[in-house]
């Protein structure tokens, strides 16, 4: 299953061949993987092509123009191989599986560094994360219902897979329709801030993005679309919310109650898995006055379509990644646009943010069998680890003036400090004032193209540093007395991140409630579950989120994984439930905090989403892609605590 179509017969020259090869836009590692596995001719990987793991940052895999002409020319020979019709006469044998990855990555892949690549590639399109049991051969006669709740990225996942096994579910969601937070963020400018080959399911990509980064409305289509394949539409309730949910020790099931129009019920499961997410809940500032404006005001999570803005004194309030994204789209329309910042973020560039797919990579991903996959590899092993060393803690680095953190950390933040000397070099008082003087890494990265500078550089803009004293009927009033007369407030503030599971009720053995045992400190083991609550899961739980290196259905897909084994594992063993150990779960949290306090962010005083209350790191995986893999792979009986 995948949306991959059929791949076009090569009707092209070889001078427009060497055309599409030799244009900007065609990825070139990828291709020779690729040719390499559509003929079964491990030659065409030229051993002087190596790829340098320590170049996967740059450009073209870090090859000289020399190697990537080299690239060209066996990838042209190739290819008109592919046009007189030859192609593989048989699947590769595992061994030449493993060299043709090895060379896409330029490492020497083996043990479960190669599986876990291997599930991200997904030759031919084959689901390897799929369960690889069922219920009918384990346990047919026992009653096993797991509820979902959320119908967002994981819930369709996690629905998707109990279908496979053959677990009966059922979905509840709060909203109308699917979608999580692509149906909740409707702001202008919306969209992924990860590569869109990457931000889709490994066993259902996709080649034929609009964009490089698609937009919320392309990516709420994705969702739909795999709901409808995976058959798990009439399983959904929607405008269905779970208000509270019990266990019951006598009868080992979770007591939910739900409220829909106005009505309660009760629902009984075997199992929860909760779906909701950590970006859900909007956050408002803690500002005197704000309930007594009288204009118009919303949060850009549930933004406001009516209003009409064209030719209003419009007042944003944060800058975060949602804000970077719309306030350029309200200075377009607004008379003016005054944007209030707290904390200036760290800009990353990426030159193609908003950047249609050029036709020659079309043109690859059309023609050249399963390219697209070999495309998604690149991405993934670009971006496995991505920056994450360069926020490591160095305790060894001392004091260089920027609050770095290690050398590669420090150099970071010069290429960092350059590119935003660069968007505002005509500018110097707006330079001043975006210029993040914490730790790189410390926030998470707002990902910028230039029309952020761009927008702020308008006669029709102003940035305003100045803490936010008080909100009137009429406008806001900063801390040095100034007022601005405003028609219009949007928030750009955030999420409640912190508060996992929130307003839900939720109460686990011996009458413990999940709330009060977090006490605003959320933790779980593996980020899946917590004592006292057996047969519950967290889907994007306390500290599964990444930051830099990947993408978050990543995580999803692992955490699901696990999820399905641990049901096998009740199925398999006819046991009741399970319930993870305390010791377990709090050596496993003591190593997440131990790791956090290594990273940029963990060391870091400023002000970040990441931290709760309490300044406990709460939300962001401090190790590797692989690492967490790893973790989820199997279950271990021993973690848990065994109840009949």
């Amino acid at each position: 299953m995948a949306f991959t179509p059929d791949i076009l017969p090569i009707l092209e020259s070889d001078d427009e061949i060497a055309s599409i090869l030799s244009h900007a836009g065609t990825e070139l590692p990828p291709l020779l993987p690729a040719l390499a596995y559509a003929l079964g001719d491990l030659s065409l990987l030229d051993k002087d092509l190596w790829l340098n793991p320590t170049k996967s940052l740059e450009e073209q895999g870090g090859w000289t123009l020399e190697e990537q002409n080299r690239c060209r020319d066996i990838a042209l020979r190739a290819i008109q191989r592919l046009r007189k019709g030859e192609a593989r006469t048989s699947a590769p044998t595992p061994e030449e599986l493993r060299s043709i990855m090895s060379w896409a990555c330029g490492t020497k892949l083996d043990g479960s560094y190669l599986e876990m690549l291997r599930e991200e590639l997904a030759p031919e399109n084959i689901d390897l994360r799929a369960p690889d049991w069922s219920k009918d051969t384990l346990d047919p006669d026992r009653d096993f219902t797991v509820a979902i709740i959320g119908a967002g990225m994981s819930g369709i996942l996690a629905a998707y897979r109990l279908k496979q096994a053959g677990v009966q579910f059922v979905i509840f969601e709060k909203n109308d329709a699917i979608g999580g937070t692509w149906l909740d963020n409707t702001y202008p400018g919306c969209r992924v801030d990860v590569s869109n080959h990457v931000y889709c399911y490994s066993f259902m990509q996709k080649h034929d993005w609009p964009h490089f980064h698609s937009t919320q409305e392309v990516l709420l289509e994705y969702f739909n679309d795999c709901a409808d394949m995976f058959d798990i539409r009439d399983h959904i309730r929607f405008t269905t919310e779970v208000s509270s949910s019990v266990w019951d020790e006598d009868t080992g099931t979770w007591n939910l109650n739900l409220v829909s129009d106005d009505r309660e019920e009760a629902f009984s499961c075997h199992s929860i898995i909760s779906a909701v997410g950590q970006l859900n809940r909007p956050s408002f500032p803690d500002i005197a006055g704000r309930d007594s404006f009288d204009g118009p005001s919303w949060h850009s999570a549930r933004w406001n379509h009516e209003a009409e803005l064209e030719g209003k004194h419009v007042a944003v309030i944060g800058t975060g990644c949602s804000a970077v994204q719309f306030i350029p789209r309200v200075a377009e329309i607004a008379a003016s646009t005054t944007v209030f910042q707290r904390t200036p973020n760290w800009l990353m560039p990426r030159p193609q943010y908003q950047k249609e797919l050029p036709e020659s990579l079309l043109w690859c991903f059309n023609h050249l069998p399963y390219y697209n996959n070999w495309f998604r590899l690149h991405l993934f092993w670009r971006s496995h680890e991505g920056l994450l060393p360069r926020l490591e803690v160095d305790p060894l680095w001392g004091d260089h003036g920027d609050n770095s953190v290690s050398a590669s950390n420090h150099e970071l933040g010069l290429m960092l400090r350059l590119y935003l000397q660069s968007e505002f070099s005509e500018r110097p008082d707006l330079l001043e004032k975006v210029t993040p003087n914490y730790t790189t890494g410390a926030k998470r990265f707002v990902i910028d193209d230039g029309l952020w500078a761009t927008t702020l550089q308008r006669p029709d803009v102003t940035l305003c540093t100045d803490s936010i004293a008080s909100i009137t009927t009429e406008g806001l009033i900063t801390e040095d007395g100034t007022f601005y007369d405003v028609d219009a407030i949007i928030y750009g503030t955030g999420f409640k991140a912190s508060e996992f599971l929130t307003p839900m009720k939720i109460v686990g053995k011996g009458g413990v409630s999940l709330h009060e045992q977090w006490d605003g400190d959320a933790q779980a083991y593996l980020g899946i579950v917590s004592p006292n609550f057996p047969n519950l899961f967290f889907l994007y739980g306390p500290n599964t989120n990444i930051v830099i290196n990947g993408s978050i259905i990543y995580f999803s897909e692992c955490e699901v994984h696990y999820v399905t084994r641990y049901i096998r594992h009740l199925l398999e063993n006819k046991i009741t439930a399970l319930d993870v150990k305390p010791d377990v779960h709090d050596q496993y949290n003591i190593k997440i905090d131990e790791g956090n306090e290594k990273m940029a962010w963990g060391i870091s005083t400023v002000n970040s989403w990441y931290k709760n209350t309490n300044g406990r790191v709460s939300q962001n995986w401090p190790f590797s892609l692989l690492e967490y893999w790893n973790q989820t792979q199997e279950l271990n009986p021993d973690d848990y605590i065994e109840l009949q």
